[in-house]
């Protein structure tokens, strides 16, 4: 089985190259990410400048691709230019940190995913809900069950999956749940700061707020202390609200 793995926290992230370490001793595994963390960066593709692909090495011994791009401009570069075979699944991650509710508007690593999907191709995204004193070992071990099932049954049509697991000890993981997306919204203040010239700039910070977290969703699901796997699709269309619109009868000027 053919796996492209990629991420938005960037080639040299110990997320990406853990799970890398996991699956290379039972796939043929390739690796294209940014070469620097693009996270937050969402669904951005680079129109306006040419991308530039380096080898990098791990341990003297060739490990994958860097490209100064986005998550999505990796996933399309390898699969139209740099890889020989099409990839079978794509898997985003493991991604320092939490991609719940809201949030995977804004997610390079599910837009990495997303990207997948466009293409045609199986694809999961995967984070670990912790920014920091990472243990990426249970996480690892997840995917690696999750390959197996897919290889075998496949994923459901144009459906990507949203992984998310609790930072907890693998005792206290209550299990897998299959979850919805819920709401989240980030308390937002920009910091408003002056440079040597006297020049003013604004750094964006905050934190997030749970709007809803209904049971069944993904952030209950690891408040909660289990494993959230959503299927996502990349059709926005609100289909219930069509037949509304059509009512109001819009007409041209």
């Amino acid at each position: 089985m053919r796996i492209l793995l990629t991420n938005d926290d960037g080639i040299n992230a110990q997320g990406l190259y853990e799970l890398y370490l996991r699956l290379v001793k039972s796939y043929d595994v390739s690796v294209c990410a940014p070469d620097a963390e693009k996270s937050a960066i969402g669904h951005a593709i680079t129109l306006n400048t040419p991308l530039r692909i380096k080898k990098v090495l791990k341990n003297k011994k060739f490990y994958g691709y860097s490209v100064d791009g986005t998550p999505a401009d990796c996933v399309k570069i390898a699969v139209r230019s740099i890889l020989k075979g099409k990839p079978q699944l794509i898997i985003s991650g493991i991604n320092h940190g939490q991609n719940l509710g809201s949030d995977i508007m804004y997610s390079g690593t599910v837009s990495a995913a997303t990207e997948g999907t466009i293409l045609g191709i199986p694809s999961i995204a995967v984070s670990l809900a912790t920014y920091k004193n990472h243990n990426f070992d249970f996480t690892a071990d997840l995917v690696s069950s999750m390959v197996k099932k897919i290889k075998k049954k496949g994923l459901p049509s144009r459906t990507l999956l949203n992984v998310n697991v609790p930072s907890i000890k693998k005792n206290m993981i209550k299990g897998v749940m299959v979850t919805k997306q819920g709401k989240s919204l980030y308390q937002e203040n920009f910091v408003k700061r002056d440079d040597p010239r006297g020049n003013s700039y604004y750094w964006l910070s905050g934190k997030v707020k749970w709007l809803t977290k209904p049971a069944g969703s993904d952030i209950k699901a690891i408040e909660d202390g289990y494993v959230s796997i959503t299927p996502l699709k990349f059709d926005l269309t609100d289909y219930k609200a069509i037949d509304d619109l059509k009512e109001m009868d819009f007409k041209l000027p």
